[in-house]
């Protein structure tokens, strides 16, 4: 089967990603093999592919925002149909064992492992994964637009949980790309104001079309302090820009699994009067399976620039440098 493959680290414009044909990968007894008709572009991807994450090893077939369709199935698999449509996410694999997962929080889980990631992902024809850790994917979604919502859309919804957010607030979105553009209609469907920061006009512009009621910068003085908020952007230093505008009580919940360095902050100024800052590690399945059921009730829309497979190395540096409005999907088998 085609796949794109990892063959050493670096940046996408040095194309590090090599197109091969590689073996179809077994199917174990409670396994799916997906045949993979759509792969969204992540962000997570990009820290893969430059070595910003610990555990990747060449060579490996990156990407987790999985549409297919089930092409075989193992012995012991029973939760889908043949030619069912489902999808896959980050998380792979969780002990179900630990303190983490038998309190509902397997996406804390020491043994978790991640696709695209710990094994073979979705930039390929076919990917296998355990029938536990794939979704079925709501009717009223395409396979292109529902690529973004396997990890784009479920973790900016766990951050969005996480951070609070509640009818009548302010909440601050700081960065506008696939995940923050699926969130704004989360938050707007609950009746929460949305204020975006982005130095892009033209994702200042995107945000404005999808119900923001104020953009600028993250240095910009909003018109009203933010209750909330959500880091998008893995730039540490945008901690400080949120607290400064933050109200008292208010949380910050950065969204990114990797992030530059935070600076020293000033905590009489900027953290005091129980202001929180929160990361968000990962997503539980419960979190895909919720943002599922919201987005097809909003309906969420997706916005997304599509490329064929084997220009990955051009999606991921079109990504990296801010040139996408909402996300980017691969399309590798026919929709």
């Amino acid at each position: 089967m085609k796949a794109m493959v990892l063959a050493k680290f670096g940046p996408p414009e040095e194309r590090p990603l090599e197109p091969h044909q590689i073996a179809v990968p077994e199917v174990g007894p409670r396994d799916i093999l997906i045949k993979v008709k759509r792969c969204g572009v992540c962000h997570t991807d990009l820290h893969v592919v430059e070595n910003e994450l610990p555990e990747a090893r060449p060579p490996l077939v990156p990407g987790h925002e999985v549409i297919g369709v089930v092409e075989r199935a193992g012995a012991q698999a029973a939760r889908f149909a043949l030619g069912q449509r489902v999808g896959a996410a980050w998380l792979r694999s969780a002990c179900g064992a630990c303190r983490f997962c038998l309190s509902g929080r397997e996406n804390l889980c020491e043994s978790a492992r991640f696709n695209g990631y710990h094994a073979d992902g979705g930039y390929a024809e076919s990917m296998v994964v355990g029938e536990d850790f794939a979704y079925a994917i709501p009717d009223g979604f395409g396979d292109t637009e529902a690529a973004p919502l396997m990890c784009a859309g479920i973790v900016g919804y766990r951050a969005l949980v996480l951070s609070e957010a509640r009818s009548g607030g302010v909440l601050g979105l700081y960065g506008f790309g696939g995940s923050a553009h699926i969130a704004i209609q989360v938050a707007r469907r609950r009746g929460i104001e949305v204020f975006v920061f982005t130095r892009s006009a033209k994702h200042q512009e995107h945000a404005r079309a999808l119900g923001a009621a104020w953009v600028g910068t993250a240095r910009d003085e909003p018109p009203a302090r933010l209750t909330n908020a959500i880091i998008f952007a893995p730039v540490g230093s945008l901690y400080l820009d949120a607290l400064r505008v933050m109200d008292r009580g208010g949380t910050v919940v950065s969204a990114g699994i990797h992030m530059s360095p935070v600076p020293e902050l000033d905590y009489d100024v900027l953290l005091y009067q129980e202001r929180k800052m929160l990361s968000v590690a990962n997503a539980t399945r419960r979190d895909g399976e919720d943002l599922l059921r919201v987005a097809a009730e909003i309906p969420v829309r997706t916005t997304v620039k599509t490329y064929p497979l084997e220009a990955a190395n051009e999606a991921l540096a079109d990504l990296k440098a801010g040139r996408i409005d909402g996300a980017a999907v691969l399309e590798i088998g026919a929709s």
